[in-house]
């Protein structure tokens, strides 16, 4: 079962973007959009936009590197050591599902460690990717791209991103937990 489970998931994984790029290009083919030059005005609108946020940026990875350099990232982690030891998910991996909604590239470095600490096929290394692409950069898209159309009220968004992260990073564990059969 746990084989076909595995076959299933890597076939998904294989197919899963050249699919989704067949599929938007056929829809736009066949509403006669021309998705080239759509894309290139996108291209160009996104480029003042990362102009725009560079502030919203600079702000949001000082925060960052303010939060781990006094350690309560430390604190975090130990804090909840026991509700991630009830739940079997390695205590190495927590302090990527804590960075992961306030850094990509602090998370990236940390998913990259823990490759190379415990190899990228390890559980700890597939649960740990599978845990970066299964959540959001939640406090960053919030700074950066609310603050850079003006908005001040985020409402509903930080409780629902943090809600998504969280339910992202628990179904990471159970997928992965049954691909590995722990």
């Amino acid at each position: 079962m746990n084989d076909i489970f595995r076959s299933v998931i890597n076939l998904i994984s294989v197919l899963a973007i050249p699919v989704f790029m067949l599929v938007f290009l056929g829809w736009g083919y066949a509403k006669k959009i021309k998705v080239y030059e759509v894309f290139v005005e996108g291209a160009k609108e996104g480029f003042s936009v990362a102009i725009r946020i560079i502030p919203y940026l600079v702000a949001m990875l000082v925060a960052i590197g303010i939060f781990r350099a006094s350690g309560a990232m430390d604190f975090v982690v130990w804090a909840l050591s026991p509700i991630t030891t009830l739940i079997g998910m390695p205590a190495e991996v927590l302090p990527l599902g804590l960075l992961r909604p306030l850094s990509g590239s602090g998370s990236m470095g940390l998913m990259t460690e823990l490759m190379k600490t415990h190899g990228p096929d390890s559980f700890i290394g597939v649960l740990a990717s599978t845990m970066f692409g299964s959540s959001e950069t939640t406090f960053y898209v919030i700074a950066v791209y609310f603050g850079a159309v003006g908005i001040k009220n985020t409402r509903h968004a930080l409780p629902a991103g943090l809600i998504a992260d969280l339910f992202g990073m628990l179904g990471a564990l159970f997928i992965v937990r049954i691909l590995f059969g722990v």
